[in-house]
């Protein structure tokens, strides 16, 4: 299911970046990809959304792996999937997004947040994310999240792809923008920064160090 709804938002798109090319026979592919890969995906506890980032993962490997057969290099996937992540979103009505604006600032989600970074830092499960609660500092942040390990990451770096990871993060531009987080992050561990400085500041701008290589299109959605 979550498969058909991103190529659906994936169609379009790939249109443009495979000019040549059977877009489904390569969504074909894609999906024989992921398929494969659903057995190797990591049990990291069940717990949302960290079970569909690893999911979203797996799809985008799929994506790469695809894209590598066509000569294609990290850097132009990550393009791809930014692009990607752009039209899926763009396929939900934006009053859906405002009212998930409030939950992620609520009260009953920052408790939940610091129990399982809590929780997270026992590495009950290895290939999963461990991470510490930030506490706002009232002013230029509500509250924070320093990723220490990564579950994307380190699933990428086990099926040979770690180069993706850089260029999977900028997404979260998108999802901040969106869903009104006023994301702040200056580091990654994808870049090899010992974490993910997420700050979030509701209602706040977006300020997020991009790659080089994204530079271009993430200014495009500016």
């Amino acid at each position: 299911m979550e498969f058909d709804l991103v190529a659906k938002s994936a169609r379009s798109v790939m249109r443009e970046y495979f000019c040549d090319e059977n877009v489904s026979e390569l969504l074909t592919e894609a999906r024989r990809e992921f398929e494969n890969l659903i057995p190797r995906l990591p049990y990291i506890g069940g717990k949302q959304p960290f079970v569909e980032f690893i999911i979203f993962t797996a799809m985008l490997l799929a994506v790469y792996r695809v894209n590598q057969s066509r000569g294609k290099t990290a850097e132009q996937t990550g393009e791809l999937v930014y692009e990607i992540g752009r039209s899926f979103l763009k396929s939900f009505p934006a009053f859906l997004f405002r009212l998930f604006i409030p939950v992620n600032f609520s009260r009953y989600y920052l408790e939940r947040l610091r129990k399982r970074a809590k929780e997270s830092r026992a590495r009950e499960y290895p290939e999963g994310y461990v991470y510490n609660f930030i506490e706002g500092d009232g002013k230029t942040f509500d509250y924070g999240v320093d990723y220490l390990e990564c579950a994307s990451c380190k699933f990428l770096a086990k099926y040979g792809a770690p180069e993706l990871a850089l260029y999977l993060c900028p997404v979260d531009i998108l999802y901040s923008k969106a869903l009104g987080w006023g994301l702040m992050r200056t580091q990654t561990l994808a870049e090899g920064a010992d974490k993910c400085d997420f700050r979030f500041k509701k209602g706040g701008p977006t300020k997020v160090a991009v790659p080089a290589a994204l530079q271009a299109v993430v200014a495009q959605s500016e």
